[in-house]
């Protein structure tokens, strides 16, 4: 199985800093995801799209991690990027403990049963990526009197546009989503 189109760098020839950063990764997950080594051919702009996805989904307050999530798969679904629908459906399945949302929303985000603040997270999250042109005072409105505040409205546009850059790239390398990303939160841990 071919990981990417584009060239994969190898984890030992990456500079120190990356290996460190990766390598921290695979420990706690217990495997390299994909996406590192098919964006590593290119150091500067993997450690640049690292920082930016942890200073969005790693930073404290805004948005839970849980619902940080929920936009990733609402928007992935949307963009049907394959990768980081498999990939964050399974860190979202871990994070709400719900084995079954992450399909649900990546499939067909408008008919899942969802809490307002949830809907209104993922709403929003499917306004800005599928027609941000028709984004209104309203729809921000709608957000807020769901319980966001302007700070998580800007969480959850920041966040999807990462992740149109980042649906959009998976699909430039044809990226393979790691197989054990599929199994990841499906049934509880013993």
């Amino acid at each position: 199985m071919t990981l990417s189109r584009f060239p994969v760098a190898d984890l030992a020839d990456l500079p120190e800093d990356l290996r460190d950063r990766i390598g921290a990764i695979a420990e706690k997950s217990g495997f390299v995801p994909n996406v590192f080594l098919g964006l590593a051919h290119r150091p500067a702009e993997l450690r640049a799209f690292l920082d930016h996805h942890d200073a969005l989904m790693d930073r404290e307050g805004g948005l839970s991690k849980a619902e940080r999530e929920l936009v990733v798969v609402a928007t992935s679904g949307a963009n049907n990027c394959t990768y980081c629908v498999v990939a964050h459906g399974a860190i979202l399945r871990i994070r709400a403990k719900d084995p079954h949302l992450a399909d649900q929303v990546a499939t067909n985000p408008w008919a899942v049963d969802l809490p307002p603040r949830a809907r209104a997270i993922v709403d929003l999250a499917l306004t800005l990526a599928l027609e941000p042109t028709t984004l209104t005072e309203a729809d921000l409105d709608d957000a807020r009197d769901a319980g966001l505040t302007d700070d998580e409205i800007w969480d959850v546009g920041a966040i999807t546009a990462l992740f149109a850059m980042s649906n959009r790239l998976a699909h430039l390398m044809a990226l393979t989503p790691n197989p054990e990303f599929y199994l990841m939160g499906r049934t509880p841990k013993p």
